[in-house]
């Protein structure tokens, strides 16, 4: 075994989201990839790995056990690390930009590494719905990538100035997720939702348990990354099927009222509703009913089960990695379901 010059083959990014220990297993593998590190060369110990990164112990151990279960690294008791194989699985590097962390991106992420299957390096960026990170972070991306996976959501401004950051990357690289993006050029491949179709339609199926209320009630924030197609749905299903509606832009603040149904966005906003509920005689199910957005496990549980509408999460990641693996560039509307609970 040969020392190796170790420290200028290593990135860690403290703005990327992705864990350190794969930041440091995929500079590792990209290292092997491009011939800089080679079968035998040795690596670093824990503690050198500890010292000279700013890393726990922890890190450095689980970064070194990732890269042994896929077939890189091996070990020797009393000797330490050493590239076992140069055979790496990783063909692709992808950059992930989601504009929050929530249970369901966490949905999508998983659905995309188990899909890529150890063949793929993973950088996962968040940029908190602003525009100017979204942008900052696409302007400071590698240019190394294989693929871009993007989702473009902002609280305040940015999607009309999203498609130009947006067209800068080459559209064989591109992926948009959840949402179309207007103005992007060229031949690229989208997982999305058909955000004004798919409250149509899911409402359109909770007819039946509708009909014993006269108002339904959207809470939908003055500042709100959701996209506004979400209203044109709404106003839509109410208008064809004659229910009164109105869209609220402060729950804490709305009164409640017997023959009223909710349909809340944000999941702060599904909490302040049921904790307002819950201090009246209103007997939810019966005289007022709640459909949250976004499936999680928790709704299942919470009042017996609330009634939800939403996207297929797991689904959107699963066809992501599968874009990436088979190169496919088409448009695929993402599955949207209705699941009735005792909420309505």
């Amino acid at each position: 075994m040969k020392p190796t010059s170790f420290l200028e083959y290593i990135e860690i990014d403290y703005y990327s989201s992705t864990p350190k220990y794969l930041q440091l297993a995929n500079s590792i593998a990209k290292a092997v990839r491009d011939g800089r590190l080679n079968r035998n060369d040795t690596l670093p110990s824990i503690n050198e790995l500890n010292y000279n990164f700013e890393i726990s112990r922890d890190t450095a151990e689980k970064a070194y056990k990732h890269l042994k279960s896929i077939g890189i690294l091996g070990s020797v008791p009393g000797k330490g690390y050493y590239i076992k194989s140069v055979e790496t699985m990783q063909r692709f590097k992808v950059f992930l930009l989601f504009n929050k962390l929530s249970t369901h991106k966490k949905l999508i992420y998983d659905a995309i590494v188990a899909g890529l299957d150890n063949q793929a390096a993973i950088d996962l960026y968040i940029y908190n719905n602003d525009f100017l990170l979204f942008k900052k972070l696409l302007e400071n991306a590698h240019e190394d990538y294989t693929h871009y996976v993007i989702i473009s959501h902002f609280l305040d401004g940015g999607d009309d100035a999203a498609n130009e950051v947006i067209n800068k990357i080459p559209k064989e690289k591109l992926i948009l997720l959840d949402k179309m993006v207007k103005g992007i050029e060229g031949e690229y491949a989208a997982v999305y939702e058909n955000f004004e179709q798919d409250i149509f339609k899911a409402l359109e199926q909770a007819l039946q348990p509708l009909s014993k209320y006269q108002t339904i009630k959207i809470a939908f924030p003055e500042h709100t990354y959701h996209s506004t197609e979400i209203l044109k749905g709404f106003y839509s299903f109410c208008t064809q099927y004659a229910f009164n509606y109105k869209v609220v832009r402060d729950i804490q603040e709305e009164p409640l009222n017997s023959g009223e149904v909710y349909i809340t966005l944000m999941e702060n906003d599904v909490v302040v509703l049921i904790e307002r509920l819950l201090q009246t005689d209103l007997k939810i199910g019966e005289e007022v009913g709640i459909i949250s957005y976004n499936e999680t496990p928790l709704k299942k549980i919470i009042l017996n089960g609330l009634t939800t509408i939403s996207t297929d999460f797991q689904k959107m990641g699963e066809i992501v990695a599968q874009m990436v693996i088979n190169n496919r560039r088409e448009h695929v509307e993402n599955p949207f379901y209705l699941t009735l609970r005792a909420s309505l």
